[in-house]
Protein backbone atom coordinates (compact mmCIF):
# COMPACT_ATOMS: atom_id res chain seq x y z
CA UNK A 1 0.00 0.00 0.00
CA UNK A 2 3.20 2.51 0.63
CA UNK A 3 4.01 2.30 -3.05
CA UNK A 4 0.88 2.83 -4.07
CA UNK A 5 0.62 5.70 -1.92
CA UNK A 6 3.78 6.88 -2.89
CA UNK A 7 3.25 6.29 -6.60
CA UNK A 8 -0.30 8.47 -6.61
CA UNK A 9 1.66 11.55 -4.77
CA UNK A 10 4.18 11.27 -7.26
CA UNK A 11 2.03 11.42 -9.56
CA UNK A 12 -0.14 14.40 -7.84
CA UNK A 13 3.04 16.30 -7.87
CA UNK A 14 3.95 15.50 -11.82
CA UNK A 15 0.40 16.67 -12.81
CA UNK A 16 0.78 20.02 -10.65
CA UNK A 17 4.42 20.92 -11.87
CA UNK A 18 4.27 20.11 -15.98
CA UNK A 19 1.81 20.05 -18.59
CA UNK A 20 1.26 17.05 -19.97
CA UNK A 21 -1.10 15.82 -22.44
CA UNK A 22 -0.83 12.39 -22.58
CA UNK A 23 -0.38 8.93 -20.46
CA UNK A 24 3.03 8.23 -22.38
CA UNK A 25 4.02 11.43 -20.86
CA UNK A 26 2.89 10.72 -17.50
CA UNK A 27 4.70 7.05 -17.75
CA UNK A 28 7.71 8.59 -18.73
CA UNK A 29 7.14 11.19 -15.98
CA UNK A 30 6.50 8.58 -13.44
CA UNK A 31 9.54 6.54 -14.63
CA UNK A 32 12.03 9.32 -14.49
CA UNK A 33 10.54 9.46 -10.65
CA UNK A 34 11.42 5.42 -10.57
CA UNK A 35 7.86 4.30 -10.84
CA UNK A 36 7.65 1.41 -13.18
CA UNK A 37 3.89 1.24 -14.18
CA UNK A 38 1.54 -0.23 -16.89
CA UNK A 39 -0.97 2.21 -18.74
CA UNK A 40 -3.72 0.13 -17.10
CA UNK A 41 -2.96 0.93 -13.49
CA UNK A 42 -2.00 4.59 -14.78
CA UNK A 43 -5.51 4.51 -16.16
CA UNK A 44 -6.71 3.61 -12.97
CA UNK A 45 -4.40 6.12 -10.74
CA UNK A 46 -5.89 9.15 -12.98
CA UNK A 47 -9.67 8.03 -12.08
CA UNK A 48 -8.97 7.33 -8.28
CA UNK A 49 -6.90 10.83 -8.08
CA UNK A 50 -10.61 12.22 -10.20
CA UNK A 51 -7.79 13.88 -12.74
CA UNK A 52 -9.00 15.30 -15.75
CA UNK A 53 -7.99 17.23 -18.95
CA UNK A 54 -8.84 21.13 -19.62
CA UNK A 55 -7.18 24.05 -21.79
CA UNK A 56 -3.95 25.02 -20.87
CA UNK A 57 -3.38 28.91 -21.98
CA UNK A 58 -1.66 27.59 -25.05
CA UNK A 59 -4.47 25.71 -26.14
CA UNK A 60 -3.79 22.24 -25.68
CA UNK A 61 -5.31 20.01 -23.45
CA UNK A 62 -3.42 18.83 -20.28
CA UNK A 63 -4.49 17.25 -17.22
CA UNK A 64 -5.35 18.27 -14.04
CA UNK A 65 -6.60 17.63 -10.35
CA UNK A 66 -9.44 18.41 -8.58
CA UNK A 67 -9.27 21.68 -6.84
CA UNK A 68 -6.70 21.04 -4.06
CA UNK A 69 -5.02 24.25 -3.48
CA UNK A 70 -1.73 22.08 -2.44
CA UNK A 71 -1.15 20.84 -5.93
CA UNK A 72 -1.97 24.27 -7.81
CA UNK A 73 1.04 24.82 -11.04
CA UNK A 74 3.99 26.31 -10.14
CA UNK A 75 6.40 28.10 -12.08
CA UNK A 76 9.81 26.62 -11.03
CA UNK A 77 8.62 23.19 -9.97
CA UNK A 78 11.12 21.24 -7.49
CA UNK A 79 11.69 17.48 -8.07
CA UNK A 80 9.31 15.41 -7.04
CA UNK A 81 11.61 13.31 -4.72
CA UNK A 82 12.06 16.66 -2.91
CA UNK A 83 8.04 17.48 -3.11
CA UNK A 84 7.57 14.19 -1.54
CA UNK A 85 9.91 14.75 1.30
CA UNK A 86 7.80 17.29 3.06
CA UNK A 87 5.09 15.53 4.91
CA UNK A 88 1.11 16.50 4.64
CA UNK A 89 0.86 15.45 8.34
CA UNK A 90 1.58 18.18 10.48
CA UNK A 91 -0.39 17.46 14.33
CA UNK A 92 -2.90 15.30 16.59
CA UNK A 93 -4.56 16.09 19.66
CA UNK A 94 -7.76 14.43 21.09
CA UNK A 95 -10.34 15.30 23.41
CA UNK A 96 -12.23 12.77 24.97
CA UNK A 97 -12.80 10.02 21.83
CA UNK A 98 -12.35 12.49 19.68
CA UNK A 99 -9.25 14.15 17.98
CA UNK A 100 -7.99 16.36 15.62
CA UNK A 101 -5.38 16.06 12.67
CA UNK A 102 -3.75 19.53 11.41
CA UNK A 103 -2.42 18.32 7.79
CA UNK A 104 -0.75 21.25 5.22
CA UNK A 105 -3.37 22.36 2.81
CA UNK A 106 -4.67 19.98 0.75
CA UNK A 107 -3.74 16.73 2.11
CA UNK A 108 -6.52 16.16 4.87
CA UNK A 109 -9.24 14.63 2.09
CA UNK A 110 -6.00 12.04 0.71
CA UNK A 111 -4.91 11.40 4.57
CA UNK A 112 -8.34 10.84 5.70
CA UNK A 113 -8.83 8.52 2.80
CA UNK A 114 -5.91 6.62 3.54
CA UNK A 115 -7.15 6.09 7.34
CA UNK A 116 -10.78 5.06 5.79
CA UNK A 117 -9.51 2.50 3.72
CA UNK A 118 -7.17 0.98 6.14
CA UNK A 119 -9.49 -0.09 8.55
CA UNK A 120 -7.70 1.22 11.82
CA UNK A 121 -9.60 -0.67 14.34
CA UNK A 122 -8.79 1.91 16.89
CA UNK A 123 -10.68 4.54 14.47
CA UNK A 124 -14.57 4.59 13.87
CA UNK A 125 -14.46 7.00 11.31
CA UNK A 126 -13.01 10.67 9.70
CA UNK A 127 -14.35 13.98 8.88
CA UNK A 128 -11.93 15.81 6.26
CA UNK A 129 -12.03 19.48 4.98
CA UNK A 130 -8.58 20.77 3.51
CA UNK A 131 -6.24 21.18 6.69
CA UNK A 132 -8.13 19.25 8.96
CA UNK A 133 -9.56 15.72 10.11
CA UNK A 134 -11.53 15.33 12.75
CA UNK A 135 -11.58 11.83 13.86
CA UNK A 136 -14.14 9.64 16.29
CA UNK A 137 -11.98 7.53 18.52
CA UNK A 138 -13.61 3.90 19.44
CA UNK A 139 -13.94 4.14 23.41
CA UNK A 140 -11.27 1.88 25.33
CA UNK A 141 -8.47 3.47 23.40
CA UNK A 142 -5.72 5.50 24.76
CA UNK A 143 -4.63 8.46 22.81
CA UNK A 144 -1.15 6.60 22.36
CA UNK A 145 -2.78 3.68 21.04
CA UNK A 146 -4.59 5.40 18.19
CA UNK A 147 -1.79 7.61 17.62
CA UNK A 148 0.38 4.37 17.33
CA UNK A 149 -2.21 2.55 15.21
CA UNK A 150 -2.48 5.96 12.84
CA UNK A 151 1.46 5.62 12.71
CA UNK A 152 1.30 2.76 10.40
CA UNK A 153 -1.13 4.49 7.72
CA UNK A 154 0.13 8.28 7.70
CA UNK A 155 3.60 9.09 7.15
CA UNK A 156 5.67 11.00 9.67
CA UNK A 157 3.29 10.84 12.49
CA UNK A 158 5.25 9.48 15.23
Amino acid sequence: MKIKNNRLEALRMIISSQQLGSQEELLAALQNEGFKLTQATLSRDLKQLKVAKAASMSGNYVYVLPNETMYKRVSTPQQIREMMHVPGFQSINFSGNMGVIKTRPGYASSIAWNIDNSDVPQILGTIAGDDTIFIVVKQGYTEQEVIDALSEVVPNMK
